[in-house]
């Protein structure tokens, strides 16, 4: 089969039969896309061009899916690797780089499902990732970071309220963002979201978040849906709607970075330290390993146990007990 109708197809069949969401679907298709322009690219120049002499244009027709060996995604590995610099971002990290390779399995697992002959995706290892250098914000450092934000406004009411919500909650900033007003109860303190793989928790309000929403929210006095709203910015062009008012997760990045230089934090952070901070926070009160999975919607124990390597007490409590140096 040519490679350009298999990932039209394998693309529609996780939207329609997987159901996963929109966005995993445009990913798919960007990493997916992204193999068949370096396979072309990586091929022999088929057919030369009339227009320029000494130039080359590549060709999709022929390719199929079945040319697909253990060789040409080693090759692939090590062009990602080695090689492709994101124009934005630099060299890929190990963990992007897997993301092309998950990707790739779930199109060949695919594929052998349609009774194709193609290479097994058990083939295909993940690189080893190093483990995580969390990033987490201490208690007196959210005090300062929290104290930065000016009340004067509106937009600073709003500012204060998201991220007190996204330490309260450990919300991912997409999942914040997509919040209305109506999906919150704020008298209760709890809310449920789906998050990744359309996966459904329950997220709960801190009594400070609780606070500052209900303060950013009597100020609010227009009629639009979203739980945050923008009053910056050009005005869009096709008029004032729920959507184009709704504040970007990149509006919410940038002003968090503004109040990070403010209150004189070091180091760069954005919303997705907020939520390792309340991870970190959680496991350093006491609560359970299980009970902060569910909080987060992690679908392995696995991914949340990377905060024990920044909140395991008991280790300290031993080298300041029996290391000589202590004595």
């Amino acid at each position: 089969m040519d490679i350009n109708e298999a990932i039209l197809r394998f693309l529609e069949y996780c939207e329609l039969d997987r159901n996963l969401s929109l966005k995993t679907v445009k990913m798919y298709g960007y990493y997916l896309n992204f193999f068949k322009e370096w396979l072309v690219k990586s091929r022999k120049p088929k057919v030369e061009s009339p227009k320029s002499e000494g130039s080359n244009t590549y060709t999709e027709a022929g390719i199929k899916v079945e040319e697909i060996t253990d060789e040409t995604v080693r090759n692939f590995r090590l062009f990602i690797s080695h090689d492709y610099k994101n124009p934005y971002k630099g060299v890929l990290k190990r963990q992007t780089q897997n993301y092309f390779l998950v990707a790739l399995r779930s199109f060949l697992r695919y594929l052998i499902r349609q009774k194709m002959a193609v290479l097994s995706p058990e083939m295909i290892e993940l690189g080893k990732n190093r483990d995580r250098n969390i990033k987490f914000i201490a208690e007196d450092e959210l005090k300062k970071l929290f104290s930065a934000v000016p009340l004067k406004d509106k937009s600073g009411l709003r500012d204060r309220a998201i991220l007190e919500v996204l330490f309260s909650t450990g919300l991912r900033v997409s999942e914040l963002t997509g919040l209305n007003r109506e999906s919150i109860n704020i008298e209760n303190g709890e809310f449920g979201v789906i998050g990744k793989g359309g996966k459904a928790r329950v997220v709960f309000l801190s009594k400070s978040a609780k606070e500052w929403l209900s303060k950013y929210l009597k100020f609010r006095d227009d009629p639009y849906q979203p739980l945050f709203i923008r009053y910056a910015g050009p005005k869009p062009k096709g008029g004032l709607t729920n959507e184009n008012l709704r504040l970007s997760p990149r509006s919410v990045e940038r002003m968090i970075d503004k109040y990070r230089k403010i209150s004189g934090l070091l180091f760069r952070i954005g919303p997705h330290v907020l939520r390792h901070s309340f991870a970190t926070d959680l496991l350093n009160h006491g609560a359970d390993l299980r009970s902060v999975q569910e909080m987060l919607g992690h679908k392995n124990i696995a991914t949340t146990q990377i905060y024990t390597h920044v909140t395991n007490f008991r280790l300290r409590e031993v080298h300041e007990k029996y290391h000589s140096g202590n004595k």
